[in-house]
């Protein structure tokens, strides 16, 4: 066996680290039984015996940091972040899920419920309806507030199914929208709240003005973002009739406040073919793989070849580089400071705005520590 020195190893430029170093610093590597170099290195004095400066530089993040929208619609978003550490996305996330307000609904004043869901149950039901409405047009509302038209949204449901017809499917577009307020005026409801499912007795009066002449509203009626969500089915005979109260809140106080159905990243795939792979195992190749990640094609004397086509679709299931000898003709990676991240809206605001009031947030966040500090 012929032995390596460190001598005999090539020059590497003043501040560049060695490749399979900056391999094992920028990518982590997926193997057939588990993936390696999975942590992330934080010490800002890592490398400092080769000479190159591992510590977090504004300027260099600022250089490198961009955002790149991949796919827009109405209710999900697909963009990548690059430049970015983990801790950062996970941030996202976290304040899209948690900390971001909309209106929802909180209490329910039940009149008559025949049906065959108990009062809880179809409160609970009826706070997970997503509504339809811009939240930073309306205030908090505190258990000292009285109801008033920037702080609560009232809806009216009045269903009853004729005795010897057919069964009732009662549909969230029957949630109507009262611009007056509460039509239980200065009488004593039985208020049942979606979040603990706690009954008490409340006074409930209508608002001092009506929310259908505020601009943000005349043109834009509140409503059910679905109409077509399922509350509840009512045999013959049955009937209900409530009142549904939505306020503002946030998802870290309950799941029914959250703007997002999901928010949810992923890092990079990077998939690199070693070697050629050519003719019958080229073939063998594009039968392993079963999200078509390659593709072949035609080179001289007609002969092909396997590429790479579709990267970002590697869902990393590993089969192209399961067998034996596979591992030499493909890796799988993933780039550690390059994320996917899918925002899926459940219809109050978009996801680019979502996403955007997700950075004043956190915006606000970092300006709380700079000021604590200081």
């Amino acid at each position: 066996m012929t032995k390596v020195s460190i001598w005999d190893l090539p020059d590497v430029p003043k501040g560049q680290l060695p490749p399979h170093l900056e391999l094992q610093r920028t990518r982590v590597i997926c193997n057939s039984d588990a993936p390696t170099h999975t942590e992330n290195i934080q010490y800002s004095g890592a490398y400092a015996s080769m000479g190159v400066d591992h510590s977090l530089q504004f300027d260099h993040f600022r250089k490198k940091f961009r955002v790149e929208v991949i796919r827009l619609t109405e209710d999900d978003m697909e963009f990548d972040m690059i430049g970015i550490d983990a801790s950062l996305a996970n941030a996202f996330r976290r304040i899209l899920i948690a900390e971001l307000a909309t209106m929802a609904i909180e209490k329910v004043l039940i009149a008559n419920n025949t049906s065959v869901i108990q009062d809880e149950v179809l409160a609970h039901r009826l706070g997970l309806v997503p509504i339809k409405v811009d939240p930073r047009l309306f205030d908090y509302m505190s258990e000292n507030d009285v109801p008033n038209e920037k702080n609560t949204i009232v809806f009216k449901l009045h269903v009853q199914c004729e005795r010897g017809g057919p069964r009732l499917t009662v549909k969230s577009d029957e949630l109507k929208w009262l611009p007056n307020g509460s039509q239980f005026l200065l009488g004593t409801g039985h208020s049942t709240s979606t979040s603990n499912s706690t009954s008490k007795p409340k006074t409930y009066t209508s608002f001092s003005c009506r929310q259908d002449y505020l601009p943000e509203f005349s043109n834009n009626p509140i409503a059910p973002e679905h109409p077509d969500i399922i509350i509840a089915k009512l045999g013959p005979g049955q009937e209900i009739e409530l009142e549904a109260h939505a306020v503002k809140g946030m998802g870290k106080t309950h799941a029914k406040w959250s703007p997002v159905a999901t928010a949810w990243y992923r890092m990079l795939p990077e998939v690199v073919l070693l070697q050629e792979v050519e003719d019958e195992k080229a073939e063998e190749l594009i039968k392993k793989c079963p999200v078509n990640v390659f593709d072949i094609e035609d080179i001289a004397n007609g002969k092909k070849r396997a590429t790479v086509a579709r990267p970002r679709a590697c869902t990393l299931c590993r089969e192209c580089i399961r067998g034996e000898g596979w591992d030499k003709f493909v890796a799988i990676r993933r780039v550690r400071d390059h994320f996917i991240f899918t925002i899926e809206s459940t219809g109050a605001l978009p996801p680019e705005v979502l996403f955007t009031e997700a950075v004043k947030i956190l915006e606000d966040k970092c300006e709380r520590v700079i000021t604590e500090l200081s």
